[in-house]
């Protein structure tokens, strides 16, 4: 039994990376042979203990960088490296290939899709995000963009990711990518949206029709559990002040980094907002009574945050299932969030509070009322959600289990 994974980066301190490895893992524990495949001009040669196969070099994830940004026409360059990575799958003959993403500057989804519509194996794509339904973007909520549902067109994020210098591209696209992802049989193609909110969009796009499963992210539930905060408070001269914690991997106008700006003046002496993730230059505009970290030291040290803080505040505009919702959840602190996409899927009355978008006043009044109810309200009520629901070990089991079910469908024809 051969598993094949594909996604543009394998490093496990990225969010994609890590689950893939660690599906991987659990794959050859379960008697499976695990090969994963990434761009090698975008990470080298990396340690893991599956079967690595390097797709591209350096040079052509730099001629699909130059091309995405002349044409917009992401996905369609690397033609030549696509074919000689379609020649390692028919050297492997997997049984199951697990797309997560195929967006990263290293395939032809239009070759590649070629190829996986004729040959018959199961196809599971992991949806972490919106770029495959859209014409341009990987995430329109922020820009208020609802285009996808019948064709894309004039795309208003056009210079965000995947970048276009000149070129709207976005109607051409649309066609493309319907034509390709649609081309495989209903019968042998699985997505996998990571959120309930994420499957209820698509299900108003060109994949309406698709096979669907929802399978939610999980975390290491040894990493992040209620830890002591007596070191990490001195540490931060946090004293007995009731902190109010964001994290994020960039901080920028979608994640509410200019909603943490408006809570500030509004904070008492008694609070203190607390944020990691932030650069140098975001560290020189923060006020007194905001502490801005650049990075902790080691995970232990999240968790020690996560356990430090009265409320974990995540004001995003627009996400698909943030697993820093789960990692506070673990370490026994309550979210606060905004009523944003996937963000709300892991709130629940005993696990925190779902505000309006763009209501700071309101943030700040969920943070008090936590507050006033005391953590001691929260704490093990998280702890237990997380345990019933974002153990990674379970998480990654119901993919074990969708690939049992899919080669044995496929053995029994």
């Amino acid at each position: 039994m051969k598993l094949l994974q594909i996604n543009p980066v394998i490093r496990a301190n990225t969010s994609t990376g890590r689950i893939m490895q660690e599906i991987g893992e659990l794959a050859m524990a379960n008697g499976w042979e695990s090969y994963i495949a990434y761009s090698y001009g975008r990470d080298g040669i990396k340690p893991c203990s599956s079967k690595l196969v390097p797709v591209g070099n350096r040079l052509d994830v730099a001629w699909h960088g130059l091309v995405t940004r002349m044409t917009d026409r992401h996905g369609l360059a690397s033609c030549m490296v696509t074919r000689s990575f379609i020649r390692e799958i028919e050297r492997i003959k997997p049984d199951i290939i697990h797309i997560h993403n195929i967006h990263g500057y290293f395939l032809n989804y239009r070759i590649l899709f070629d190829y996986l519509a004729k040959s018959n194996v199961p196809v599971i794509w992991t949806v972490h995000d919106c770029w495959l339904y859209t014409g341009h973007c990987y995430y329109y909520s922020y820009a208020g963009c609802d285009r996808w549902k019948a064709h894309c067109n004039n795309c208003p994020q056009r210079k965000d990711f995947p970048t276009s210098w000149f070129m709207d591209r976005s109607k051409q696209n649309f066609s493309d990518k319907k034509a390709a992802f649609t081309s495989i049989p209903k019968e042998r193609m699985t997505i996998v949206p990571v959120s309930e909110w994420i499957k209820g969009e698509m299900l108003q796009s060109f994949l309406k029709d698709a096979n669907f499963q929802v399978i939610h992210n999980g975390i290491n539930l040894d990493n992040f559990q209620i830890c002591d905060t007596e070191s990490i408070r001195a540490k931060y001269g946090l004293g007995n002040r009731h902190v109010i914690l964001g994290v994020a991997s960039i901080w920028m106008e979608e994640k509410g980094w200019d909603d943490f700006m408006q809570m500030v003046p509004l904070l008492r002496d008694d609070e203190v907002i607390v944020l990691v993730g932030v650069t140098e230059e975001q560290k020189k505009m923060l006020p007194a009574n905001v502490i801005g970290i650049s990075r902790t030291e080691n995970v232990h040290q999240l968790a020690e945050l996560y356990s430090a803080a009265v409320a974990f505040v995540n004001p995003t505009w627009q996400d698909n299932y943030p697993t820093v919702n789960l990692e506070a959840i673990a370490c026994g602190t309550p979210v606060v969030t905004y009523r944003t996409g996937g963000s709300i899927e892991a709130v629940t009355d005993k696990t925190g509070i779902v505000v309006e978008q763009g209501d700071v006043q309101g943030l700040l009044d969920a943070v008090r009322l936590i507050e006033g109810r005391g953590k001691a309200f929260y704490q093990e009520a998280c702890r237990q959600y997380a345990l019933q629901n974002f153990d990674k070990n379970d998480r990654y089991a119901d993919y074990i289990r969708l690939y049992e079910r899919l080669r044995g469908r496929e053995n029994n024809k």
